[in-house]
């Protein structure tokens, strides 16, 4: 069984093929999936659907690109992540790639998540885009390796998975690493103990080869698995145990 560790299956685009989606993780044996939350205001989108399929699974944040929405403190975290269904806080994170004045605003947003997590001892989901610096320290000053977490859909370098991973995160690739052109990020592939990693889609965005350009969706995360055993020379069924193991580890699913 596979575990898609990241999509937004609550956009609309999703949404409104969520049966014949659902029907197709089922047919590629992708037994589980965490539904990421990206505002507070569709966060009960994310959460019906967590309550509705007992195989998907909810967070609770705001991802560090949108604005103009409800700024989340960390009470209000605190409340919407007691919900037995919401395993985790995020996406959070830092973006410079879209918000190239690397505002303010984003950094005290990541640390009110970091805190909320500490609070609630749930782990963190973090997005970096061109900002791993700044979040690795933030991660650093906010303790975030307490309640630990996953780097998600992983672009960065060794040296950032190294340091990611000795602050106890994980480390989640995507439909990226099948991509010609990813060289470098295939090698922290093979770098990443197999313990400390994730497998996700982030559907609706980045298929996975053979499906690159088309709308991704979970049931596409056996090619990310599929592709990691080959760079590692393992047999798939290896990647799916672990990862799937690691997922239940990571946020508490018995």
């Amino acid at each position: 069984m596979f575990v898609d560790s990241h999509c937004h299956l609550d956009f609309p685009e999703l949404i409104e093929r969520k049966d014949e989606i659902l029907a197709l993780m089922a047919q590629n044996t992708v037994d589980q999936a965490l539904c990421v939350s990206v505002k507070l205001e569709t966060f009960p989108r994310v959460l019906a659907l967590a309550e509705a399929h007992p195989h998907l699974w909810a967070s609770v944040g705001v991802h560090p690109d949108n604005q103009d929405c409800e700024e989340p403190d960390v009470d209000r975290l605190l409340t919407l992540a007691a919900h037995p269904r919401v395993v985790a806080i995020g996406e959070t994170g830092l973006d410079y790639y879209w918000h190239k004045d690397k505002p303010e605003w984003q950094r005290e947003r990541f640390r009110t998540h970091i805190r909320a997590a500490n609070a609630c001892d749930k782990p963190l989901i973090i997005h970096t885009r061109d900002s791993a610096e700044d979040t690795l320290r933030l991660m650093r000053e906010e303790n975030a390796s307490a309640p630990g977490g996953v780097m998600h859909c992983f672009t960065e370098t060794q040296e950032v998975a190294e340091a990611a991973l000795d602050l106890g995160f994980y480390i989640s690739f995507s439909g990226i690493v099948t991509f010609k052109n990813a060289k470098a990020l295939k090698e922290v592939a093979r770098y990443v103990p197999l313990d400390r990693m994730l497998i996700e889609t982030d559907a609706p965005y980045l298929a996975p080869v053979p499906h690159r350009g088309k709308q991704n969706e979970p049931g596409f995360v056996k090619h990310v698995a599929e592709h990691i055993a080959e760079l590692r020379d393992v047999p798939v069924e290896t990647i799916a145990r672990q990862t799937t193991d690691n997922f239940k580890t990571l946020f508490k699913i018995v």
